[in-house]
This record gives structure tokens, sequence and C-alpha cells, in this order.
């Protein structure tokens, strides 16, 4: 019996995917848990494994095309089995479960003429056949389908394409404007997916921004003395974000308001007592937020490993859908860039994001007199429905307090 791979629940309210790669072509033979695709799902790209042998009789999406959860794949069947006897021979087995059929469809509808009509409230068909419709040229809304439960298949769509009278006139995408010509990038993937999340967080959250910059010369020193060190016994790049990271945990602590989340609700604001950071990584494909577990309990080397490990894996885009998910607070570092200042968007349901600029020359006073000095611009933004900017403000100080007595940052261990 042939098995309808359909796309799983992956966790973590993961709905939908984008087939990134094709890793079999229909007509292969595949074996028990052989990769067959690539599908990106929430910023991380998940190999998608075989659930029994067999050769692909069809793959129902084409690279780039969005999947639902539910929806199927792929059919895998048994040598010598064709998608037309698949289709005469329901119910089909799914990896997430036998799910109910309506009836074998009767000989006489199987062998049914395609027809014409009127263009229904709702019809049955795939998105891989809505797409070859398309492709074609037709309205789907006008075919005829004889599958079952009148599902349009794929030879329904074909045999009306055949008749040039019925065709629907293909939708002309224009090249150029009234000021010159253009050219049109789909928003997909990871720049799909981020431009959801940063509207749900304008929409969801009251985002404001506090700006402040911290004396880093001591800090500076601290890392040039110890990057040799790190590379030598760890064989990991000390970069600043670790120290960053540890005082942003010490601030955590003693501002918990700023390492929460507001269930709207229950009309609650939830405390976490864990502190998990995310670090945003700037790929090719768009930003990326790995998230650090535990970031209090590492010392300065252990989150060097860490970022070094994470920041790896988020570039090539093989990191795991679990070191994605489960962040309390957000630092995302422009700086590395050349930014100074920002207002970094708050990467919802955290209530603070932390953004760094570049660390530079600057007239700072100090101990009565202007020198210069290592400045490090910090932009926090917040959601003023959590806290207030007072809080906010005593949080950023803490953070300012730690990144110049980096020692502080060594006690912390």
């Amino acid at each position: 019996m042939a098995v309808e791979y359909k796309f799983p629940d992956l966790g973590e309210g993961v709905t939908e995917g984008e087939v990134k790669k094709w890793l079999v072509k229909e007509g292969d033979t595949v074996k028990q848990d052989e990769s067959i695709a690539e599908v990106e799902t929430d910023k991380a790209v998940v190999e998608m494994p075989s659930p029994a042998s067999g050769k692909i009789l069809r793959l129902h999406f084409r690279e780039g095309d969005i999947v639902k959860v539910g929806e199927t794949l792929a059919t895998i069947g048994a040598e010598g089995e064709s998608m037309v006897e698949v289709l005469a021979k329901r119910p089909s087995v799914s990896v997430v479960g036998e799910l109910p059929e309506a009836p074998e469809a009767t000989e006489e509808i199987k062998t049914a003429q395609t027809a014409i009509e009127p263009a229904s409230a709702e019809v049955l068909a795939t998105p891989a056949i809505r797409r070859i419709a398309k492709d074609l040229g037709l309205d789907i809304a006008k075919v005829k389908g004889t599958g079952p439960d009148g599902r349009v298949t794929e030879e329904d769509v074909k045999g009306l394409s055949a008749r040039p009278a019925e065709r629907v006139k293909p939708k002309t995408i224009a090249k150029f404007d009234v000021y010159g010509w253009i050219d049109r990038v789909p928003l997909k993937g990871i720049r799909r997916t981020t431009a959801k999340r940063m509207i749900e967080s304008q929409t969801k959250a009251a985002n404001v921004t506090a700006m402040d910059a911290a004396d880093v010369t001591e800090l500076v020193a601290l890392r040039e003395a110890q990057k040799k060190v790190a590379q030598e016994t760890r064989n990991v790049k000390l970069t600043y974000m670790p120290f960053i990271v540890k005082a942003v945990v010490e601030a955590l602590k003693a501002h918990p308001y700023l390492n929460s989340s507001l269930d709207e609700e229950a009309q609650e604001i939830i405390l976490k007592k864990y502190y998990n950071i995310g670090i945003a990584v700037a790929t090719e494909d768009g930003l990326i937020v790995p998230v650090i577990k535990g970031a209090d309990q590492k010392s300065i080397f252990e989150l060097a490993e860490e970022v070094q490990r994470l920041a790896g894996l988020a570039s090539s885009r093989k990191i795991d859908l679990a070191d994605l998910k489960g962040g309390t607070f957000t630092i995302t570092n422009y700086g590395v860039f050349g930014g100074t200042y920002g207002t970094p968007i708050i990467n919802y349901p955290e209530v603070a994001i932390l953004g760094t600029g570049k660390i530079e020359d600057a007239p700072m006073a100090k101990d009565g007199e202007v020198m210069v000095r290592k400045k490090l611009a910090l932009s926090l933004s917040f959601d003023h429905r959590v806290l207030d900017g007072a809080e906010a403000a005593r949080f950023m100080n803490d953070i300012i307090r730690h990144l110049e007595n980096p020692t502080l940052i060594l006690m912390s261990f």
C-alpha cells in the first residue's frame, strides 16, 4: 500500500515550511529514513526522512512552494505501482496517522470525461495541481474533478488544457513602472518569516527604545589579553559577545521584568527564572536568532564556544529548530557592520532586546579629565506595557556598570 508522506507537526508553533530542495525525483527508489527533501521552517532548514522504502510516485510540491502541516509532501509506493492505482485504492497510510477517507470512487466516476462546471465555493485540489493549472493558464474552479469527493487530478487539468477556448489569459507581470525598469524579488524564506515576526512585534508590543553608551576601555584590554588563550586552549575565537551576554544576564537577575513575557489572555506577566539569550546572526538569506540556553551557567570561554557553534550552524542553515526556541532576551550586534545606534525590534514574545554598536575611540570624561576612551553604543528596546522607562534605565545602568568593570563579570562565575 502506498504511503502519503504528510508534512509533520514539528512542534514549537510551526505551521508551514518552504520546500527549499528536493533530494529525489519522481521515479526514484528510496530507503526508509533516507532524506528526500530540505524544508525551511521557522528559519531552519530541516531534512525530511522518507517514512518507508519504495518508489517516489509523486512529489506534490515544487521547490519554493509553501507546504502546511498535514499536506502531502510525497507519495511513496511499491515497485510497479502507479499514481493512478494509488488514487483508486483509498485510504492511504500517512506518517502523521491514518486519516479517514471518503468511500472509494465508483467505476463510473473514475472513467468520467473531464467537463466544465461553474466555479464552486471550494475546489478540492493539491497546491501542486493548482500550480499545474496556473502554468497551463486554466481556471481550476471550472474543472470538474474525477477523483474521490470530486478532487481535481492532474489528468483532469491536462485533459482540459487541450481545449483552447477554456483557457484563462495568463497574468501579465510588468517589468517596469512609470519611472523605469524594475526587478521583482519574491518575499519568501527567512525574509518572509522575519517580515511576519516584525509586524507581529510592532502590533502586539509597545516598542520604545532607550540609548546610552559604555566606556569599555578596560574590557577591550581584557579581551585582547585573553583572546590568544582562548584560541590556544579552546580553539575558539573570543569576541566581545560573551562578555556582553554575561553583563546582560547579571542585569536581568536584578531586573526580572526584562526577562519576561506577557500572557495577554490571563493578563499576567510571566517572569522567567532561567536565562536563555538569543544572539542575532546575519546570514546571506536573512537574520537568524539562535538561543544560548542556560547562559548564566556558562563561563566566558564556554559562551564563546556556544556563540561560535551556533553562528556556524546558522550560517550554514543546518541549525536545529530547538536551538532557535526558548529565548528570554535577545542581543543584536549591528556594530560589526559599522552601525552605532539603532532601534531594534523586540523579538516577540520577549519584552526587550539590546542592540550593540561599534566600539570606537571617543572623548570621554575620566577622573575629572577628558581623554580618548573606547566607547560602546547601546540601544535597548522594551515593551512599555510591561515596564517603564525608569526600570529600563536602571537595567541599562547595570549593564554599563559590568561592561565598564569587567572584573564584576569574572566574579559572576
